[in-house]
C-alpha cells in the first residue's frame, strides 16, 4: 500500500511541476477529461484509488470563481458585496408548457447550447416537434417529397455503416464513442455543431446534415449554368449540396447525351425551387390541366432537345389562335382542341416563339431540330408566377 501511494505520489508531482517539450495535441485535454471520470468509476472497485482520484482533482480542477451565478434561474439578478444573487424559480422546475414555449423562441444554435445542459434537456432540444418549424423556415421552400424520401434512403445507408461512430473518424473509434457520453457544443463562426449524435433519423439530424453539406438532396435550379443564354427562363433537375462559408449552393446536374454532369457552384437561394411534381428528369408529366387551358394562363412545360437529354421546366403562356383577334368577348379558344403556347421572352419569327398542341391527345410532340415538348403544368399561384418572371431577360432573345 506504502509503495503505491509514494509511485503515485511521485507521478503526480512530475505532471504538476514538468514541462512538456512540444505542445500536447488538441485531443489531450478531453482525456484529461475523461481519464476524472475513469478514475472515479475505478475507485468503486479498488479503495486505494481513491486517494488518488481526490489528490488528482484537486491538482486539476479550476479554482471556484469569487462570484457564483445560478444560470439556471429566471429572473433579474441584484448585486451585493458578497457576489451576485440571481432569484427566481429553476428552469428544470417550470411547467413543461412553459419550458416548451421558451425553448420554441430558441433559435437553432441556442438549441444546441440548452441540449448540453442535462439529459433531459437534451431530450426536449433535440425533439422533432421544436426542429420541425426551423426546418420548414429555413429550407421548406427548397425541400420536396423527392429529397425527403433521397433522406430516408441516405439514412438506412448510415445506419448500416453504423452511424453512430462516425465522430470516431478523425480521432479514433474510441475517442469518437466517448464524445458521445460528455456532449459539448462549440460555436465557431455562428456554426451550428453539436458533438453527441442525435438520432439518426431525427428532423435535427435532417437539419445538421443539410447545413453542413453532407447531405446532397434534389431540388430544381433556375437559368441553371450561371444564367447562360439558353437555359434562360427555364428550371432544371440537380442535386444540391449547401456550402455555409458562402451561402450558396453547388449544383449538379444529370448528364445530357453523352456528356458528363454539369456542376456549378454559388447558385443562389433565389434561383431553386423544390421539385412542383414527382416526375424524374426523363419521364413525360401526366397533364392533368389540358380542359382548364385559356389564353393568358401561364404554363410551364417539359422540353429536351433530343430524347437522350432530360427534361427541363420551360415557363410560356396561352395565346390565341390565329383566326381570333383577342377580345375577350368573342373569344372561343378554350373551345378548340388545338392549343397555342407563346414564349415570349423570344423575338417574333423565332423558331423558339411558340409551339401548338392537341388538347385531347397531347403527348412528347417535336422533332430534332425544334426539340421535343412534353407534360404541362398550370400556374394558379401569383407566387409560382412571379417567381419565373424575377428572371425576365433584359433583351429579347433571339
Amino acid at each position: 500500500m506504502l509503495l503505491i501511494f509514494v509511485t503515485c505520489f511521485s507521478f503526480i508531482l512530475f505532471f504538476r511541476y514538468s514541462l512538456p517539450i512540444k505542445p500536447l495535441p488538441p485531443w489531450a485535454s478531453e482525456m484529461r477529461l475523461l481519464s476524472f471520470y475513469f478514475w472515479k468509476d475505478f475507485s468503486i472497485l479498488f479503495p486505494f484509488a481513491k486517494i488518488f482520484n481526490n489528490t488528482l482533482f484537486s491538482i486539476m480542477s479550476p479554482k471556484p470563481a469569487k462570484k457564483h451565478i445560478n444560470y439556471y434561474a429566471l429572473s433579474a439578478s441584484k448585486n451585493t458585496e458578497s457576489g451576485t444573487i440571481i432569484e427566481g424559480m429553476p428552469v428544470l422546475d417550470l411547467p413543461n408548457l412553459a419550458l416548451e414555449c421558451i425553448l420554441e423562441k430558441l433559435q437553432p444554435s441556442g438549441l444546441c447550447n440548452m441540449a448540453c445542459v442535462c439529459t433531459y434537456l437534451k431530450d426536449i432540444c433535440l425533439s422533432d416537434h421544436l426542429w420541425e418549424s426551423h426546418m420548414k423556415k429555413r429550407w421548406g421552400g427548397i425541400i420536396g417529397h423527392a429529397a425527403y424520401k433521397e433522406w430516408h434512403l441516405y439514412v438506412s445507408t448510415k445506419k448500416e455503416s453504423n452511424y453512430f461512430l462516425d465522430g470516431g473518424k478523425k480521432r479514433g473509434l474510441l475517442m469518437g464513442y466517448l464524445c458521445k457520453l460528455w456532449p459539448t457544443y462549440h460555436d465557431d463562426n455562428k456554426k451550428m455543431q453539436i458533438s453527441f449524435q442525435p438520432s439518426v433519423d431525427s428532423i435535427v439530424s435532417c437539419y445538421r446534415a443539410l447545413e453542413t453539406g453532407k447531405f446532397w438532396f434534389p431540388a430544381q435550379v433556375f437559368n441553371r449554368e450561371n444564367g447562360h443564354v439558353g437555359f434562360m427562363l427555364s428550371c432544371y433537375d440537380a442535386d444540391l449540396s449547401y456550402d455555409s462559408h458562402t451561402d450558396t449552393f453547388q449544383a449538379r446536374y444529370p448528364p445530357h447525351g453523352r456528356r458528363a454532369a454539369a456542376i456549378e457552384t454559388g447558385v443562389s437561394w433565389d434561383r431553386l425551387r423544390g421539385p412542383p411534381v414527382d416526375t424524374a428528369p426523363h419521364d413525360l408529366h401526366v397533364s392533368d390541366c389540358l380542359n382548364d387551358l385559356r389564353p393568358k394562363d401561364h404554363i410551364e412545360i417539359q422540353w429536351r432537345r433530343n430524347k437522350q437529354f432530360p427534361y427541363g421546366w420551360w415557363y410560356g403562356v396561352v395565346g390565341h389562335l390565329e383566326t381570333c383577334d383577342g377580345n375577350n368577348s368573342y373569344c372561343h379558344c378554350h373551345e378548340s382542341d388545338t392549343v397555342v403556347l407563346e414564349f415570349n421572352q423570344y423575338t417574333p419569327g423565332s423558331r423558339w416563339r411558340h409551339t401548338i398542341i392537341n388538347r385531347k391527345y397531347h403527348h412528347e410532340e417535336g422533332n430534332e431540330a425544334d426539340g421535343f415538348y412534353g407534360g404541362i403544368r398550370k400556374l394558379y399561384h401569383k407566387d409560382e408566377i412571379s417567381a419565373w418572371q424575377q428572371f425576365w431577360p433584359t433583351e429579347i432573345l433571339e
